[in-house]
């Protein structure tokens, strides 16, 4: 109470003290010696100074980038903010001053009264205009002074935010004190903040429950409860009993199943959120930071509920028979806690770090959040795969079965939990925003492999079951289209790979440049359509951001090739009536128009603009002239002959004394087998510009032709007739063209006769050839007629008689 009683004389006491200096004026009489005169500012100088530091200090918040940075702009700003207050203060006193002044020379005489002298009407107009600059210049400064603090707010939020990309910044290990001081010590504006969002909180909880909103309050968190307990439980059963009554049997079930329940925990967590948020962002007076606050968390319960749907479906322990994936089942049972508790981590601290990105906490207690979380993560990540080995060794030891480990199940089973040991280092070492990096990318990793992994299973899995011919999709596609079973089976080979080629671009994209909120199947398209147009590609900008995207990219696109490559080659090309050589050369086309544009895409992820490589191409063209001449003129020679196709992959053909098979033609040189199966390698622009001999091409026909020397006295037409037997009776030999026997010479050493058959192939000639050789001489002995034998002159000397004496 006396304090109470105290206060109107403080404040009467200071009232009198500030206005003695202007009763003095007022009096004529000059001031007290102790008092201090105001200080005199220049204003219009001043102030515009004040006003160039601000923007000044905009464009350098603007392009800053790590935390030094924004330490020193926003000491800046603070100290921007405290000259602002100071020329406030300062012009404050002269504001007053001229008001007193005013108020001594009173307003202006009414009308009809004594008029005032012209010195004081041109001195109450100057003392006018002097108080309407000076407020003026208040107001301006501190607009100023207001502009500066909310810049210093901005500059906070940036730099909390830039924390998630400076993941080269030492914060200070977890096991510090600086870590768990918010939790133990908090500061006094955090608290602030928090009381305040609570006193928002409070509010709203408040007057949803009021009499005018109780009823419906309670009707959505009853129907939230039921949603989010037993909403997927629910839809679970009627599911498991529909399945096997409407889906034709196959494959499709299991996947169409794993999707299903993937939705479904996705859905009913996600809509009894909404339904939650809705009791407080229906009221007509809810903040707009509740609002943001509810919208964040519905978005945040979806990205959870995704993580534990897709694990509940994968791990399918309520069907194990139904599984995707080849895991024991004691093994799924051992997994299925971890994606529910991977999911509430998630949801808890990623509401956590929402939470202080919301109500503007200090960067000590953005740091213990993320750090927090990516603790927790990397422990889930870490103690899963070490349990997974533990039964894995017990199954081994108890003789039991354990499944076949694929070599990519195997490399993501390391990849996790490398990943999860590097997070714990980062953590225990002091880089937290690392951390919170590397958790983040692991997550959204994960969460993208896995939805291609269950989405390819159920295109696969539904084109199959629509063209197959004994489905009730596949009879009426035969009916209706007059298709037969190979078109069908060519049909669900190729929509497919449509669809898994669509499945992996989506994800690819989701990878470079996704984020949950961001990555809707709407906004996948819209990427897809920006890349495909080259819009974002600029001049050269290469960042470590941008490298990392180059690598995802040329490792992505080399899988796909390689993939798609695969699946032309053995599963497409082969059902359709293309012959060998021609789906060679298609497969060949193909993987060289995908390498290049691999090395484009790779080359405009790294932000290199084409145009800015016309100068190294100008360099170069001296070099490509002559020292690329040959690379060059085999390229070119190559693309002419998979797209003319004058020799093709399975050609017999007969270049420089060389002939064989061609088994490939590559972007330099072809390979020809000979018939030893070693392995000649021809370069292309002699395939191109000497004279090949094609023995293949346009179908054309082996011609076993067999000459033979027999002796004059034989019987030419029993012998004719022999040979004609020989070839008609072989069953390479075909009807037509007819064999035929020719007379080729008539001379000293005996007739010679040359028998001609047809073959398919002209491969076939060798063996048939040697094979009419064996019957021919068998035919000849047994009809007695033999062959003419090579005369020989034999000289000798006659012996002379020698006479003995």
């Amino acid at each position: 109470m006396q304090k109470m009683l105290k206060m109107p004389l403080l404040l009467a006491l200071l009232s009198c003290l500030m206005m003695a200096p202007f009763l003095a004026l007022a009096d004529g009489s000059p001031a007290q010696t102790d008092v201090e005169q105001p200080v005199k500012v220049n204003a219009n100088i001043a102030l515009p100074a004040l006003q160039k530091r601000l923007d000044a200090l905009k464009q350098q918040v603007s392009a800053a980038k790590v935390d030094k940075q924004f330490t020193a702009l926003n000491d800046e700003a603070q100290r921007l903010v405290s000259d602002a207050d100071k020329l406030a203060v300062a012009l404050a006193p002269q504001l007053a001053q001229v008001q007193a002044q005013l108020d001594v020379l009173g307003p202006p005489p009414a009308p009809g009264t004594l008029t005032e002298t012209p010195q004081v009407v041109s001195q109450r107009k100057q003392l006018n205009n002097s108080k309407t600059l000076l407020t003026t210049q208040i107001e301006q400064t501190k607009a100023i002074g207001v502009g500066a603090q909310n810049l210093s707010a901005q500059i906070f939020g940036l730099r909390r935010d830039a924390l998630k990309t400076q993941i080269a910044l030492n914060t200070g290990s977890i096991l510090g004190e600086k870590f768990w001081a918010p939790l133990i010590n908090p500061g006094e504006k955090d608290a602030a903040r928090f009381d305040d969002f609570g006193s928002q909180i409070s509010e709203v909880w408040d007057q949803a429950w009021s009499d005018e909103w109780r009823i419906g309050s309670g009707f959505y968190l009853l129907l939230t409860l039921i949603i989010g307990l037993f909403g997927r439980k629910a839809l679970d059963k009627p599911v498991g009993w529909i399945l096997p009554r409407w889906l034709p049997q196959g494959r499709f079930r299991r996947s169409f199943l794993a999707c299903f329940t993937t939705l479904s925990t996705m859905f009913t967590l996600g809509i009894s959120m909404q339904l939650l948020c809705y009791i407080f962002t229906r009221l007509p007076d809810t903040a707009q930071p509740v609002l943001d606050f509810a919208e964040q968390l519905v978005e945040l319960t979806y990205f959870s509920a995704i993580i534990a749907g897709l694990g509940i479906a994968l791990l399918s322990n309520n069907h194990p028979s139904w599984r995707l994936p080849g895991i024991a089942d004691s093994l799924a049972k051992t997994l299925g806690l971890f994606p529910v508790l991977l999911a509430t981590f998630i949801f808890i601290f990623g509401t956590i770090e929402q939470l202080n990105a919301l109500v503007g906490t200090s960067i000590a207690a953005t740091l213990f959040g993320n750090g927090l979380s990516a603790l927790l993560v990397a422990l889930n990540c870490l103690i899963a795969p070490v349990r997974v080995n533990r039964i894995r060794r017990k199954m081994r030891a108890d003789g039991e079965q354990t499944e076949a480990r694929s070599t990519i199940a195997g490399l993501i089973h390391l990849v996790i939990s490398l990943t999860a040991v590097v997070i714990l280092g980062a953590l225990l070492i002091g880089y937290i925003p690392l951390a919170r990096f590397v958790t983040f990318e692991l997550l959204w990793i994960g969460l993208v492999v896995s939805c291609l992994y269950l989405l390819i299973h159920f295109v696969v899995d539904l084109c199959e079951c629509v063209f197959s011919p004994s489905t009730q999709s596949g009879k009426i596609l035969k009916s209706t289209l007059s298709l037969n079973d190979r078109h069908l089976s060519l049909a669900a080979t190729l929509f497919s790979a449509v669809g898994k080629t669509s499945l992996l671009l989506m994800a690819a994209i989701a990878l470079l440049n996704g984020t949950f909120g961001s990555t809707t199947p709407v906004e996948l398209l819209k990427k897809i359509v920006d890349i495909w147009g080259g819009e974002g590609i600029g001049g050269i900008n290469i960042i470590p951001a941008h490298a990392m995207n180059a690598f995802l990219c040329l490792v992505i696109g080399w899988y796909v090739l390689r993939s798609t490559r695969r699946w032309l080659d053995n599963d497409f090309l082969p059902k359709t009536m293309m012959d060998r050589g021609l789906r060679a050369s298609l497969v060949t086309l193909f993987t060289n128009v995908g390498y290049v544009l691999i090395i484009m895409l790779t080359l405009s992820m790294l932000g290199i603009e084409w145009n800015k490589l016309a100068w190294i191409v100008s360099a170069l063209s001296v070099g490509i002239g002559f020292g690329l001449q040959e690379i060059v003129k085999n390229f070119i020679s190559g693309l002419i002959l998979l797209t003319e196709r004058p020799v093709k992959v399975g050609d017999l053909v007969s270049i420089s004394g060389v002939e064989g098979d061609i088994r490939r033609i590559n972007v330099r040189a072809t390979e020809i087998q000979l018939s030893d199966k070693s392995t000649v390698i021809v370069p292309n622009s002699q395939l191109i510009s000497q004279n090949v001999r094609n023995a293949t091409m346009g179908n054309a026909q082996g011609v076993a032709t067999i000459t033979l020397t027999f002796p004059l006295d034989i019987d030419p037409e029993q012998v004719r007739n022999l040979l004609l037997m020989a070839y008609t009776l072989h069953e390479s030999i075909l009807d037509a063209p007819a064999p035929s026997v020719s007379f080729k010479e008539l001379g000293p050493n005996g007739i010679v006769l040359s028998v001609t058959g047809y073959v398919n192939s002209p491969r076939m000639v060798s063996s048939t050839r040697s094979d009419l050789l064996y019957e021919i001489l068998k035919m000849l002995r047994e009809a007695g007629v033999s062959l003419s034998q090579t005369q020989t002159m034999i000289l000798e000397q006659p012996h002379k008689a020698v006479t003995e004496e």
